[in-house]
């Protein structure tokens, strides 16, 4: 790739693992729903110029309807879940879950699209499912005789458990896009699904603001999510898909868990355990299986049985 494409590349990668640091930052405060609804409304405001672009509106007001739903799937529901599980599990553990989001979009697209994988890929959903459940048995808080999880850790899994329904969401969102979306301007979906996410969460935001004043370094952690990690994010992607193509755009998936493990580490005073490393490599080569980035020649060589 030519050296800017590469430099655009890790910009994006660590502006998605400073997310969660931000959102971490925000939701302790302004609490999941608000932190969300304030994310895709500064975004949305940010995104709004973009409708000047020749095409871009023409493009959004005929599929308004279908832009404005993806915004629910791709960003309303995600970021409020995400939001919640970085109050209560630690950042780079969420990225680390979030890395199973390619493997959702497979997972997604074979129920839905019946798009069949090969024996290749379907390793690779196996082999990225054993790694979440190692992930979610080390944080599960059972020992060997079999006693039940604390409050606490019940906490812990269901943090979990919103993360990786997150990213079902988001593999949702793919599938929806590529049946009902194909063909349509990229900054169309980009700043109508903002549009969209802003309206879904417009409400709980209002009745769930703060009663509190809340901090200077909130806010500013909000707009810093909204503007950096998501408005820019957002173009970063789109400008990589157009120039790369989104299998290598897709990529960038399994570098946001390094920044965000780094992040967690630098200001949070984060650990990051051999197990998380270890589950992350794991969740890693399944996906890369799972996305056909990986092939296994000598598995997808032999055939299915006919039926």
């Amino acid at each position: 790739m030519p050296a800017l494409l590469i430099a655009e590349f890790f910009l994006l990668a660590a502006l998605w693992g400073a997310s969660f640091l931000f959102m971490r930052m925000g939701a302790a405060e302004f609490g999941p729903l608000p932190t969300a609804g304030l994310r895709v409304g500064l975004a949305a405001a940010f995104l709004l110029p973009a409708f000047l672009v020749k095409g871009v509106w023409a493009d959004f007001r005929e599929r308004a309807g279908a832009i404005l739903f993806v915004g629910l799937l791709n960003s309303a529901l995600p970021f409020a879940l995400f939001a919640f599980a970085v109050m209560h599990i630690t950042t780079g553990l969420t990225s680390i879950l979030n890395a199973t989001v390619p493997l959702s979009g497979a997972l997604v697209a074979w129920i839905w699209l019946r798009e069949r994988p090969s024996k290749s890929r379907m390793a690779g959903l196996l082999l990225g499912f054993a790694g979440v459940c190692l992930l979610v048995l080390g944080k599960s808080g059972f020992d060997a005789s079999g006693r039940p999880a604390t409050d606490n850790t019940a906490l812990t899994l269901l943090a979990m458990g919103a993360a990786l329904l997150a990213t079902f969401c988001y593999g949702m969102a793919a599938s929806f896009t590529k049946r009902y979306l194909h063909g349509a301007h990229p900054l169309a979906t980009a700043t109508g699904s903002q549009i969209g996410a802003s309206m879904g969460l417009a409400l709980p935001t209002a009745l769930l603001w703060p009663a509190q004043p809340v901090s200077t370094s909130a806010w500013t952690a909000m707009l810093a999510v909204a503007l950096l990690c998501t408005a820019l994010a957002y173009v970063l992607f789109f400008r990589i898909i157009a120039r790369a193509g989104p299998s290598k755009a897709l990529t960038v998936t399994f570098l946001v868990p390094v920044f965000a493990l780094l992040y967690g580490a630098i200001f949070l005073a984060e650990s990051v355990t051999i197990w998380m490393v270890g589950c992350g490599v794991v969740i890693l080569c399944g996906t890369l299986l799972a996305t056909g980035l990986l092939k296994l020649r000598w598995l997808d060589s032999t055939r299915y049985p006919q039926q």
